[in-house]
Formats: C-alpha cells, structure tokens, sequence
C-alpha cells in the first residue's frame, strides 16, 4: 500500500509540508509518465533567473539548490531533495523566473516539459492540486521573505516610489523597499550605481539600475509582459483583468477556447484595490480584493489563458472580419471576438492642487500600503459607497482617526447595512454629512485638508496624512469610441438585436462588468456576468464559422 502524502491544508503544522512537499510511490509514477528520465553532474545550471519558460522537475535522487541572488551574492532559497519537485507560479505564464536552479551532486530527474506540464496538470487533478497549492505557498514564501526579487530604493513618500510599490504589490512580484530618506545605506547604493537624487526612485535588478521607469518599462524588464506572436489569431480577447475580465478568461480557457487577457496595470482592477470584501459568496470572514484577483488569476493561467500586463489598449480595428486591437506601444493583437471588461475608476474630486499630492498624499486605492502610509496619523475618505466603507473600517486600525466625508444626510441609501453598523459603532470614525473638499495642502506631502460644512456653514481644516477619494465612477471605454454605441456617461450600451444582453452595437464585440450600462455595480453580478457571457462569444464563434464554410462552398 503506498505511503500518504502529507497534504492535509487543515493542519497549521503541515504548511511546510504543503510547500515543498514529497510525493508518494505512485503519484511520482504518474508524474514520470508525462517527462523523460536525466542523469545530470553536480553543479548542472537546470534553470536560471530570467528565463521563460521554464520545465518542471522531479528529484529522484540527489537535490536540486534553488538559488536567490542580491546585492551580487547568492544564497540558497531551498533545496529540494528526492520526492519533491521545482517551480512556482511562472510555470503557468510565460514570464521570467525569479530564482535559478542548480544541482547538488549527481542528480537524477524527471524533466517535464512545459507543454507536457500542462497536460499532467489537466490529467491529473489530485496531483495538479498539490502542485497549485505548492507554488502559491512559495509565492507567498518569496513576498514576505524578499527574496527572488529587486530593490526599490527611494523616498517613502514619494509619488513615483508609491506608483512603483503599488505596480510590483498588485501584480504578486517580491521586492524591498531602501528608504533613501531614513536608510542610511542608502549611500553605498548611490556609489554603487552611480546615482543622484534626480535618478530616483530607482529599482535594482540583475545588478543594473532602472531609473524612475514607467509601468510598461518596468514590466518589459522584469518580464511581466508576454510575448505575443502578431500573427496569432486567438479566439477570444478579454480586455481588462478585473473581476469580470477573469470571469471571462476562466471560463473560456476552460472550455477551450484560445484566450488572451490584456491588462494597463494589475489584476484586479477596481475591486483590487479594496481592503476587503465581505459580501461576496463563499468568503465568510471575507477577502482581499487582491487576493480574490489573485486566485482568478491563477485559474484563467491554469486553464491555458494568456495574461498579458502593461497591455493598455487603445484602440480597435473592426474592418476585417478578425478584429486588430491596437496597444500602446504600437503593436497588435489578432482576435476573432472581444470581451470589453475594462471598468470604471473612481472620479477626482474639483479641488485645487489635487494632481500634486496623487500618489503622495491623495489616494484611489485603500490596501496596506497606503494603510502604513498614514499609521500614526488622520485620514480623510470622501464617499458614501461600499469602497469608501470598506476603507474606513480599514484604515481605522492603522490611522489614528478616520472622517468620512459624504455630500448627501447619511449612508443608508448607498452603503450596505453591515458597514453603516460598524461605522456608527466605531469610535475612531466619524461620518460627516453634507460635506465637500474645498482645498488642500502641505510642504513635501499632504498634511491638511479643508471641507465645506453645508448644513452649519462653517469650513472646517483638518491635521491629515491620506485623503482617499472613493466617489462615482467614470468607465474606461475611450478606448471603444466610435466602435460601440456608448451613453453620455460613457457607459457601453449592449443587448443589440436581442441575441444577447452582453451584445455591443459591433457583431463580436460584448461588454460586461462596470464597463456595462445597464450592469449592477457590484463584484458579484460582475463575475457573474463575465461567466455567462461565454456561452454567447461560443455561439458567435460557431455562427461565424459556419457561415464561412457555407461561403467556402459556393
């Protein structure tokens, strides 16, 4: 009979087991049957950081050294010994490995190779599950203990290093933080690299030094983005990975459809950014926006979808029956349909001096970081809606007090009633009606912020270190003007010819999520919606290729 595995995800004491954990006889017999028996000799290179594309290995005997390197020395992250197997999340895209691989000893291995990995995945799902639950856990591992990698060095307060920090945190890419205004060997950098305050913030990787990239230079050099062959014609392009946008990409990866996710900035989009979501199905204790993006992410990446990050889409060609949608930096992407799930953003408020303090001071986004940003200090939230509650609820146990700022008399009408609850029952929040920001300021960031008192009539200045702007929503469609029907707002209209209610006024082109005119603004009905509409691109696609068989004939 063989052994057990030790993958009992119940037991606290297991999580070592669950990372890096052996395999028995026969789920190792399995494995092999998908790659090819190799001897290799001590010190063998069998992966290295940087590379894409990576195989999967399974120890038999000897060990494999997974190695990290910083500051130009290199030290071990683990050692997987016989039983155990390498890799972590980059086996699921094409991206560029953070560690390298190195034998110890004569090492015998099974090697899978990309492809066949995927297959042993599919076919095997009891192995699949250890292997998924593995590479997630050595994420995280990689996250909290920094390593794998780069240093971002800069002030704290920065607007650039807070762009930055927020671009790596959201897209999952472990990396540390040299304070240039408290660290005081922030200097040694600077000689090593040959810097000068006006270079910063700069982000150090492989021993050269990016100086205040953009996000699409810095996801070019860390190989966050993917390659995409302009001759490929998927099936489907999802536009936008926020919680709609990886329904979609789930679902139709999963169904077997060619699919490719083009992404601005992160996973995630609006609902990534939220602190914590307690209202959604199946998460009692509730989650993290980015944690929920996280695991769909995963999921769209298991099932064969393409992510691509820094993607942003301008435009799109529908005068060819394959539709060329038109990126940023100039190239194309071939698809036979389009799913728009780009979403909204939360609208700036009309006070004087805001774009000064975005990033440094002013915020869109409530999540740990701009949480230890404002430790220690007042904050200020304008809005009424869930996001804005959410934040509050947060940010109450980090600031020192919260003032939630609201133009209407209360909350009922716009925020659920759990949160309403624990706003009026906490102490260190108080909810302000009839208000709106007049001015703010401060010398290097934010330091106060004005409101107008309507109801007494009085302007009130408030000593704050965060002002977090959570109100309406402006849909990110611009990118479809002149292609779809849209509304004054904005807003796609769909549901053209009935056929179905994610169907914009282009055959081939569906909305859904926030995107959508007629959509509930929640994350719930926003994957809901990205489910569903698979089954109309499936009937778009089977339509149109009949059709051209038909005229093949004629």
């Amino acid at each position: 009979m063989a052994e057990r595995d030790n993958d009992d995800p119940s037991d606290p004491y297991q999580r070592e087991a669950q990372t890096f954990p052996k395999l028995n006889d026969d789920r190792m017999a399995r494995i092999s049957r998908f790659g090819a028996r190799e001897t290799v000799a001590d010190g063998t290179l069998l992966f290295e950081r940087g590379e894409r594309s990576v195989d999967f290995f399974l120890v038999l005997k000897g060990a494999i050294d997974i190695l990290d390197e910083q500051g130009g020395a290199e030290r071990r992250v683990h050692r997987h010994e016989a039983r155990q197997f390498t890799g972590e999340l980059d086996l699921f895209n094409d991206r560029k490995i953070l560690v390298s691989g190195r034998a110890d000893g004569e090492t015998e291995v099974v090697r899978v190779r990309r492809p066949d990995f995927r297959r042993l995945i599919a076919a095997e799902p009891d192995i699949g599950e250890i292997v998924m639950r593995a590479f997630i856990l050595r994420r995280v591992g990689l996250l909290r203990h920094e390593q794998g990698g780069v240093t971002l060095a800069g002030s704290g307060r920065s607007a650039d290093t807070i762009r930055i920090r927020a671009f790596l945190t959201r897209n999952g890419y472990p990396h540390s933080l040299i304070d240039t205004d408290r660290d005081g060997d922030a200097q040694g950098l600077f000689d090593c690299f040959d810097l000068t305050e006006r270079d910063l913030p700069v982000v150090i990787s492989s021993g050269s030094a990016l100086r205040n990239p953009s996000d699409a230079e810095l996801a070019n050099a860390l190989g966050l983005t993917a390659d995409i062959d302009p001759g490929h014609v998927f099936d489907v392009a999802v536009v936008g990975a926020g919680p709609a946008g990886l329904a979609a990409a789930v679902y139709a990866a999963s169904e077997g459809l060619d699919v490719v996710v083009l992404e601005k900035i992160a996973p995630g989009g609006q609902a990534g950014t939220s602190s914590k979501i307690e209202n959604y199905l199946g998460f009692p204790t509730g989650i993290s926006g980015q944690a929920l993006a996280g695991r769909a992410q995963i999921q769209a990446q298991k099932f064969g979808a393409r992510l691509a990050v820094s993607c942003a889409v301008t435009g799109v060609d529908y005068s060819d029956p394959i539709f060329r949608i038109e990126l940023e930096d100039g190239s194309i992407v071939r698809a036979n349909a389009v799913i728009a799930a780009t979403g909204a953003r939360y609208r700036k408020i009309d006070v004087e001096g805001l774009e000064r303090f975005e990033g440094a001071g002013v915020h869109y986004a409530a999540t740990a970081m701009e949480a230890n940003l404002c430790s220690g200090s007042p904050v200020v939230i304008v809005g009424g809606g869930n996001s804005a509650g959410q934040a509050a609820v947060f940010l109450a146990r980090h600031a020192v007090h919260v003032h939630l700022l609201v133009r209407g008399k209360g909350l009922a009408d716009s925020m659920s009633r759990y949160l309403v609850e624990r706003i009026d029952a906490a102490a260190d929040i108080t909810l302000h009606t009839s208000c709106q920001v007049t001015g703010i300021g401060g010398d290097s960031g934010l330091e106060w912020i004005e409101w107008l008192d309507s109801t007494k009539g009085v302007t009130v200045r408030q000593e704050a270190a965060g002002l977090f702007v959570m109100i309406g929503a402006e849909p990110n469609t611009d990118w479809l003007k002149g292609c779809v029907e849209r509304d004054d707002k904005g807003f796609i209209i769909t549901g053209a010819g009935g056929s179905s209610p994610f169907l914009t006024s282009r055959a081939g082109i569906y909305a859904v999520g926030d995107a959508r005119a007629s959509s509930v603004k929640r994350i719930a009905s926003a994957v809901g919606e990205g489910s569903v509409v698979v089954a109309s691109v499936h009937k778009w696609l089977e339509d149109r290729d009949q059709q051209q068989r038909v005229l093949a004939t004629l």
